[in-house]
Parts: structure tokens; sequence; C-alpha cells
């Protein structure tokens, strides 16, 4: 085997040992390493790997000292096989993009765009090359260029480009004056948000050694938690037994501090190609942090209340390893109910993943007052060849979850079977496809099971669509005011005017009301509990709408019976 792939075997092999016999071994394979030459993008990029486990998973000082040093560095390598010609391109599949030195691509969202043309002056340029949808420029930007109609209404062959360097006055391939446009248009933000979405405009950025980059981006902190013994496995971890300990202080930033964690967020999706709602548009002014021991802080915000959901309160998270950022988290929940999404990266997926997820529904629970956790499909593998590749709906089953399906239980029941007759069965991949095609659940010790089972928010908003449909002719805006004037009337309060904050919230809950039957008969104080409901929907911390729902008992049996199916 050629040196350098015989090093990197090593450190391969060794990144997960610890003690001080391994720790030695690390140093002296990572001084090895600073003299090595990477000919080729693979091997750098293993390379590149096993250095960010050794920062995330330091099994010593020097250890984590040479990982930094040699990942501050490591930009260099790259552009030394840009000068070979090798192909970059090698460097752009998901679970290894965002290297430093490296040049990324994507159609970004509104906002995320106009956060990366700021926080990367001069960095960032439309992709011309791969910029093709016409049709979309043709509606769109006639809205800021004068006479462009003239030539894009009935010409072909648009010189885009020039009408685009024209209006901005310089030849710039920056994508920064239209966005300015974007920006000062008179619209709502979703609004905006739309319209330029619909462009699909390709941008182009080069990270360089920049601090965003996934090879240097990591957050100081205080103290450094050292791994001297092996690493917490799944067989270490119980959920019943970390989610019955005291819940975890859970503190909020300051503006300030939590508008960096928001930065950190996007830094983190946008060199990953991942951009999730809540990752871009969270707000800086809810966001919490809580610190777990073994290095492990982790942090999460909501969303700001123009661009909050009309009825499920939203959270996402991220968790940091030492500093450095290894998975991100999204939870959405309606009463004591709760969806998760959770997505360690790649690199990190040897690391403590199921006591670093105990420690993510400590917080989620805690923070959302939810007892019942419901796990996504597609985080079991319905439609993610790379989870059923892990096989991850048993790493959740073994830690408690089941399936909400009965005929999904019968399977796994059968398979449960079929490992306990031979310990060297493996389920078949398609069997794993079927088992992930349902919600898995997992209620917290005490709790009732079952309720959520058959529930989706989506079967309320068809149950709504059809009652618009059938009573007012698919006529939004009469539905609305029709529904909203009736739940005016049950609760004695003037319709929101739609400068008001509570507006969109309660027209929202009138439309639900509007399918709620006895709503009139409620208690007085059951009333004036939903009032207080929608309008904490709109107010400053979307968890006290979540606690307000947790409360009213009549609502929350109407809105189960509409969200389950028969």
């Amino acid at each position: 085997m050629p040196s350098t792939d015989r090093l990197l075997s090593e450190l391969e092999e060794s990144r997960y040992r610890f003690g001080r016999t391994e720790a030695a071994r690390n140093l002296q394979l990572l001084h090895k390493a600073r003299a090595a030459r990477f000919d080729n993008i693979a091997s750098l990029i293993r390379f590149h790997e096993v250095l960010l486990v050794l920062r995330a998973f330091p099994p010593s000082p020097a250890v984590l000292r040479a990982a930094v040093q040699l990942l501050d560095s490591l930009w260099r390598r790259v552009e030394r096989l840009r000068k070979m010609g090798a192909d970059m391109d090698d460097f752009d599949p998901l679970e290894v993009s965002g290297i430093a030195g490296t040049v990324m691509q994507d159609a970004l969202g509104f906002d995320l765009a106009r956060w990366l043309v700021r926080r990367l002056p001069g960095k960032v340029e439309i992709a011309w090359d791969d910029f093709e949808d016409e049709r979309a420029m043709g509606a769109v930007w006639p809205r800021f260029v004068p006479l462009l109609n003239e030539d894009a209404a009935v010409e072909a062959e648009i010189p885009w480009r020039k009408w685009l360097e024209a209006a901005q006055g310089s030849r710039s391939a920056s994508p920064e004056w239209l966005i300015e446009q974007f920006d000062a248009l008179g619209a709502c933000a979703s609004e905006k948000s739309r319209l330029y979405e619909s462009l699909h405009m390709p941008v182009r950025w080069r990270l360089e050694n920049s601090l965003i980059s996934r090879t240097r981006n990591a957050r100081p902190v205080r103290k450094v938690f050292f791994h001297a013994e092996p690493l917490l496995t799944r067989k270490d971890v119980s959920l019943d037994t970390e989610l019955r300990r005291r819940p975890p202080v859970l503190v909020r930033l300051s503006l300030k501090q939590g508008q960096d964690i928001i930065d950190l967020i996007r830094e983190v999706m946008l060199v990953r190609y991942r951009e999730l709602y809540g990752t871009t548009l969270g707000d800086p002014r809810s966001v919490v942090r809580a610190d777990l021991g073994r290095g492990v802080t982790i942090y999460l915000w909501g969303l700001p209340s123009e661009r909050r959901l009309p009825l499920r309160a939203y959270i996402a998270g991220v968790t940091l390893k030492n500093g450095v950022p290894i998975n991100y988290i999204e939870a959405i929940g309606l009463f004591e109910w709760m969806e998760i999404g959770f997505n360690t990266f790649y690199t990190y997926r040897g690391g403590e993943v199921a006591w670093i997820f105990a420690q993510v529904l400590r917080c989620l629970t805690a923070h959302m007052g939810t007892t019942c956790v419901s796990m996504y499909p597609y985080q079991l593998g319905h439609k993610n060849e790379e989870a059923i590749e892990s096989g991850a709906f048993w790493f959740y089953r073994k830690l408690g979850f089941r399936p909400g399906r009965g005929d999904l239980v019968t399977l796994v029941d059968r398979e449960e079977k079929k490992i306990a007759r031979n310990t060297k069965y493996k389920t078949p991949p398609r069997t794993l496809r079927r088992l992930s095609e349902g919600h898995a659940f997992y209620e917290l010790p005490g709790n009732p099971a079952r309720a959520w089972d058959r529930f989706s928010t989506r079967n309320i908003g068809l149950r709504v669509s059809r009652a618009m449909s059938e009573k007012f002719g698919g006529d939004l805006e009469r539905f609305k005011k029709a529904a909203a004037q009736r739940l005016s009337l049950i609760l004695r309060m003037r319709v929101p005017r739609e400068s008001d904050a509570s507006y969109s919230a309660f027209h929202d809950f009138a439309m639900v009301a509007w399918l709620i039957p006895g709503i009139s008969s409620w208690k007085d104080e059951e009333k004036k509990a939903l009032c207080a409901i929608f309008h904490a929907k709109s107010g400053r911390d979307e968890m006290a709408y979540l606690r307000l729902l947790q409360k009213h008992g009549p609502l929350r049996r109407a809105m189960l019976r509409l969200g389950s199916t028969p």
C-alpha cells in the first residue's frame, strides 16, 4: 500500500480510539501527515474528515492543536491540486462539500442569498453559464429594468447579462444589485421570497480560507472536553433513563449572541447544500442554550411571528461538540405532540450519536412541554437511501421508538423474532423501506400511548379546504371572512384588523373552528383561553402558545379528532 494511503488508513482507524497511548499515536500520525503530499482529491478529503473528527472529539490538547493547525492550512493543499489540474467537481458531493479552498454553487432562497452576499462581499457571483430560465427572467426582471419588455416580450436570444449590467451600472457578476431591488419591493417578506425563488438563479461563491467553510467553522469554548475513554455507544444509552433526569437548564441568549448562532447555522447549512425553513429564518431573539456536558452544547430557536406556521409551533437547533457543529435539529409541535428531524452530519456519525440524540430530546421536551415524540418517515428511510443503508429504523427502534401503523408493528415483531433466532441476520433493504413508510413514536415515561398515531395537521388542512369548496365554491376570501365573523360572535370580540399582529392567527383558527361542532357552547373560560391562544401565536415567544394549547382540553380533543384518519 502506498505510504500516504497507509497513513490515512491508520488515522481513520485511530480517530475514535482513546487513551494516553492512542493520543500519542494520533499525534505521531498527524506529525507525519503534516509532511505528506496528497496527490488526489479523494485522499485529501479522507484526511480532512479525520481532522474534523479529531477537532470535535480530541483525545488530548496536543492532538487538538495539531488538528486545528492542519485544518487552518488545508486550503493550500486544495489550491495545489487545482494547479495540478485535478477535477474540482470531486469536492461537490453533499457529504464532502464545503471544504476550504473550493468553490460552491446553488440556487438559494432569497433570504439566504441576501445573507450570503453580505457575509462574503465580493466573493459571490451569478453563475451565468448555468442560468437558463429565460421565461422567469422575462416575467420578473422588467420590474427593475426600464424598457426591458421592449426586448423580452417579442425578441429571441435576449442578452440578459447586458441588460443587468446596464441597469446596475457595472459589469460585476455579483447578484447584490438584483437582490437589493427585491429587498426594496413593496411586498411582504414571503412574497419577495417567492418572486425571487421563481428565477431559480444559480449563484457561485468562493470559500477560500473562510471561517464559514466546513474546514474552519467552529466557535471558541471555555473548556474543551478531552476523551480519555471509549465513546458512549447506543447500548450505553436508555432514553427512559435520560428523560427521567432533571430537565436541562435553558439559558436565553442576548440579541447579539442569538444573531451569532443564527449566522452560524446559516453557514453550517450553506456549505452542506442544505436549506431548511427554520435554519434560514430563525429568530435571533428566541435562541436558548443548554450545556449538557461532554463538550456538548445545544442551541434552539423559533421563528419570527410573521414567518410562523398556521397551527404548529416550530423549533430548529444545532448541536456543537467542543465548538464544532455536528448536527441540526427540527421540531414541530402541537399540544403535547412533537415531530422531530435529527440529522448528524456524515463526518461525525461515529461519535456518541445516541447519547447526543437523547440530550436533544431532553432539551426539546423541556422547552416545548411535549410528551409524545413522532419521528418523520424520511428520518427512518422513506425516500432516503442514506438512512436505509445506515439502518436508521433500527437505531431508533432500539432506543424505544415504535411504529404507529398496525401492519408495521406486525412486520417489526416478525423481524425481531428473526434477529433473536439468528444474531447474524440483517433486515434486507426492501423490508427497511416498508418499515420506514410510517411515523415511529416514543411516549415519555408515564404518559399514555397511541393518542397521536393517526394524527396529521395535513388532515385538518384538507378538511378545511373541503369545507371551503362545499360551502363557498372554493372562494378563500369569502370563507375567511365568514369564519372570522362567526368566531368573533362566539367569542364576543371584534375581528382583528389586517394591521393587527393577531390577524393571521385569528383567521387561521377561525377556519378550523368552522369545523368544530359545539364550540359555541364552550364555557366562558374556555372561550377566553382560546382568545389567549391565538394572541400568543403571534406573540414574542411561540413556546407560550404551545403551553396554552396544552391546557385547553376541548380544543385538543377537537383538533385531534379533525387531524386523525378514521
